[in-house]
This record gives structure tokens, sequence and C-alpha cells, in this order.
């Protein structure tokens, strides 16, 4: 099977329904979004057809990204830029074979299939019965299109599975960010063309689809038994998209029967896949197109890291390192194809065509630990595209809303210990559930406000300063729900092992340390807010009317 022309991707049209085509559909303006199976090979899809594109068809620059972006090539003309990468989409070949080791590794002990998808249990857990979430298949068989998407997106998400097993060039769980239109029922084209960054942007030459520098399964693994390392400027920038630190080779039968993945009928499946150690060991600055990075104590000789998704998901607390560089604090930067969207949006309005200022960044990915898979996290946040004077004020503002509310969530889960313990300092284990529920309330509140301040910094005279209502709006919206939560998480136990008197006590610090902190003095002061968390200047006009 070619994965440029067999009928493996399911894809969404207008009208809601779906089918499976070749992924030349992405043009068709009736294709409105695909329809992968599971979340995680969604993800995994867009991946996939971003860096197809990125590879195949890069727009020179902005102005050819503009002009494709408002006219798409039609069918015809995709599957013919395509036509010459066929060579390295071959999914079951004796030769170079997609996301598979050069070699056949005929020598290598053959495990389960079930094994490329990232959430599998490993043989440990299922000898010990610990396959709690996911529970291991019998002897399970996967089709040649849930094969395909498995495999690349457990060699994107980077997973090791055991000792000297590599993991990705992003390291293990990434979060990936994907630039969307608000728009749900916009084309899939648009959705994935926002993602291609242009060549005059990334200063690069065209890749080749002969070289492993390309593809790495088109030459011979670089194998690393002796820790040798594939640094970014090895190979080309494209090499992120299709990086491969697993080494393995799917085993194909001609057998009929469903696949426990899909569910679709098919007469060739893979029950086993052989796999060996020390595959391709990515090392040093790899700056993924899709993916946020970050710097250890903002250190400028430290190697960047990818951004990673955590137990308590990928909301608002994310939102300022995937939209705003912070070079001067944290060391944040944004995914490329988020700082190249700003730019297009300027570039689009040169040439006299409308891009809405607002999009959306679909952030997603696994939070992996030690090779343990703990959960998949998927959020659609606002992006703003801002004029260079707003976009400091922007970042400024915003980062000070975050920073409250986490200053707010440790001040909880401080207080609930107090209440719920004697020596609370003792209290071993995960709180992070308390954390995760004052994110998750103020959630809806912050990205109304977020698009208030866009529109605001967005007018004929934007404000200089913190609004005021905007900042008294969301200080009440914090702090009432910390406290909110508080007596919800505290009361919840049965009343007989409740102690009211440390409840009290723990009540009073936590709303002194919530209104006195310092996070909590430095967001009344940036918003001209009194010490009740109202606009000073509201407070003032009470005063003269009575």
């Amino acid at each position: 099977m070619n994965l440029l022309i067999a009928p493996w991707l399911p894809f969404r049209r207008r009208d809601g329904s779906q089918e499976y085509l070749p992924v030349t559909a992405m043009v068709d303006p009736e294709i409105i979004d695909l329809a992968l199976p599971r979340e995680d090979f969604q993800g995994a899809a867009y991946q996939f057809l971003i860096g197809l594109l990125q590879t195949a068809m890069a727009p020179e620059d902005k102005e050819e990204w503009v002009r494709l972006y408002q006219t798409p090539p039609s069918i015809d003309e995709l599957r013919e830029v395509l036509e010459k990468w066929q060579p390295a989409f071959e999914l079951d070949s004796a030769g170079p074979a997609f996301m598979q080791d050069f070699d056949l590794l005929e020598d290598s002990k053959a495990s389960s299939i079930e094994i490329i998808l990232v959430d599998s249990p490993g043989d440990n857990a299922k000898k010990q019965n610990r396959d709690f979430f996911v529970k291991g298949r019998s002897n399970p068989k996967f089709c040649k299109a849930c094969t395909a998407i498995s495999l690349y997106n457990f060699n994107s998400t980077g997973q090791a599975i055991g000792a000297r097993y590599r993991t990705g060039l992003r390291g293990g769980g990434p979060i990936t960010t994907v630039v969307m239109p608000v728009e749900k029922n916009s084309s899939l084209w648009e959705k994935l063309w926002l993602n291609v960054i242009d060549i005059e942007f990334l200063g690069c030459e065209k890749p080749s689809v002969e070289s492993s520098h390309t593809f790495p399964w088109m030459g011979p693994t670089r194998t690393s038994e002796n820790d040798e390392e594939v640094l970014f400027d090895q190979v080309h920038p494209v090499h992120m998209y299709w990086a491969m630190p697993q080494r393995m080779r799917v085993i194909f039968l001609s057998e009929d029967g469903l696949c426990d993945i899909c569910g679709r009928r098919s007469n060739e499946l893979a029950r086993e896949v052989r796999i060996k150690t020390y595959g391709y060991n990515y090392k040093g600055d790899w700056d993924h197109y899709l993916t946020p990075y970050g710097k250890k104590n903002n250190k400028p000789n430290e190697t960047s890291y990818a951004r990673k998704a955590s137990e308590d998901g990928i909301g608002y607390k994310y939102w300022g390192v995937l939209a705003f560089e912070d070079s001067d604090g944290s060391g944040s930067v944004p995914a490329k194809c988020v700082t190249d969207y700003y730019q297009k949006v300027e570039i689009a309005d040169d040439v006299g065509i409308e891009m809405p200022d607002v999009f959306l960044i679909w952030a997603f990915g696994y939070d992996l630990d030690k090779g343990k898979t703990r959960g998949w996290y998927s959020s659609y946040m606002p992006l703003l595209a801002l004029s260079k004077e707003a976009y400091p004020l922007a970042k400024i503002w915003l980062k000070q809303m975050i920073s409250l509310t986490e200053d707010s969530s440790s001040s909880l889960i401080k207080a609930v210990k107090e209440a719920w313990f004697k020596n609370p300092k003792e209290v071993k284990g995960n709180m992070g559930y308390i954390s995760a529920s004052l994110w998750e309330t103020t959630e809806h509140d912050f990205y109304q406000l977020l698009m208030e301040l866009g529109e605001r910094l967005s007018g004929d005279a934007p404000p200089q300063r913190f609004p005021p209502e905007i900042a008294a709006h969301w200080y009440r919206t914090v702090t009432r729900q910390a406290a909110a939560l508080f007596d919800e998480f505290v009361l919840s136990s049965p009343l007989e092992q409740l102690d009211m008197k440390r409840i009290t006590r723990a009540r009073k610090n936590f709303k002194k340390r919530l209104h006195q902190g310092t996070e909590a003095k430095a967001f009344r002061k940036t918003g001209r807010l009194d010490d009740s968390g109202q606009p000073q200047s509201a407070r003032a006009k009470q005063g003269e009317t009575a």
C-alpha cells in the first residue's frame, strides 16, 4: 500500500458523511476534517498531512503562501506534485518502508503489534495485572491504515519502550500545537495550510525524496550503540516530521478479518512487529515547527526542551507559553507555526486578502511519565493577531492573569491540606486534582476576557494600562472560585470526620493568603484595584455619590 495513492485516510465532508480517500482529498473544498478512529490518531494524521505539505510543496515566500491559501491546487495538481514522493511512502515493502527500519530485522524478536500504540500496556503490566486503564488485547490485529498511522503516532510521540530504545527528537510526550480557524466548517485545506511555513522564513533548501536526511527509512539506520547522536544541522529541517527513533519492521499477513482499532474488514492484517534497540539518537536543539519550547532557568546556553503535557491537562495555564515569546522571563518560545501565523496575517492584509484576526491553537499530547502513559489531553485556545505595539502589553497582562491563578491554586492546595490533616507538611501524595479544579472552573472567563482584551487592543484607541474593569472581573473570578472550591473539598467529608476548629483556622489563613499574597497584591496594583478587588475609580465615584 502506498500512502500517497491508496484511499487509507477517513475524511469528513461538509454534509457530515465520512469516506476513506487518498491524501489528495485534502484540497477538496467539501472536505472539512479528518475522522480517525482515535483522538491521538486524529492529531497524528494532522501532523502527517502538514508534514507532507511542508515537505512536498512548501511555498517559496509568504506571497505564494497567501496565494495558495486563497486558491488551493486541484486534486489532479496535488496528485502530480506528490507523484515523485511516492517511493518514500510504501508501507509494505522489502525495500524502504514507511516509518520502518531500512533493515528487515529478521534476526529480531517479534512482539505483538499492539506495542506501537502509545497507550498500550507493557508486558510487565499485563503479567502483573496492572493494565487497569487500557486492557491488553488477546492477539490483536491491525489493518494497514491503522498500522500506518500507529507507526507515525508512536515515533512522533517519542515514547521509549525500554532500556536502549530511543525517545523522539522532542522527547517523550511533547505538546503539539496546530493553528486552526475559528469556523469549524472551514475546509481541511485551510486548517492544514495555516501551519505550512515558507522556505524564505526557514532559510533552507528543498528536501530530496531519496535522502535519509529527509526520510530516515530511505537509507541505513544511524544506529547508536555507542551513543552516536543525530543533530539538527546533520539532516534536512523537514526530517523533524518524519523522525524515526524506533527500529521496527511490521509483519503483514494475508488474512481476512476485522481490524481491532477501526473495525473495518481487511484481507491483509498485522499481528506482529520486529523491534530492535539503538535507533536514531536525537540530541541537541531541535526546533520542531509544531511544538513550543523552553529553557531550564532561562539559561541561554542550555539546550531547549519541548513543552510537555502534564497530569492537570493542557488548559489556559499553558496559553502564555503556547502563544507568546518570553525570552526575558521563562525562556518560552511558541511553535514556529504560531509565530509565523502572525506574519501571515500582516502579509495577507498587505495584498488585500482578509484573514480573521482571531484563530485557535489546537494543543494536544500525551502525558508520559517514565514510559508510562497517564493520559491524553486536547484543548482549543484563542490565538490573537495583535499589532507590534499591542503585543507586549497583552503578554504582560495575560501573564499576570495566569500568575494570579497559579498562586491561588497553590494556596488552595495548602489550605485544603491544613483543613484535612493535623500535620499537613508530612502528607505525601498527589494533590494536583485540587489545583486542576481551579484552572478548569476559571477557564471560560479567562478566554472571554482574553477576547475582550484583544478587541480593545485592536481598536482605534487601545488602552495603555490594564483596563480596571477587566482586572476586577478576573480577580473576583479567581478568588471567589478558589474560596468556593475550598468549601467544596473540605466539607465533602462525612460530618463525623470534620474538625471544624481546624477547618475554620485553615479557611481564615487561606483567605488571608489569597488576598495578601505577592501575586494578588501585584495584580491589584496593575489593575488599579482596591483591597476588595474593585476598581479604585469606581470606589471613588461611590464615595462622591454618597
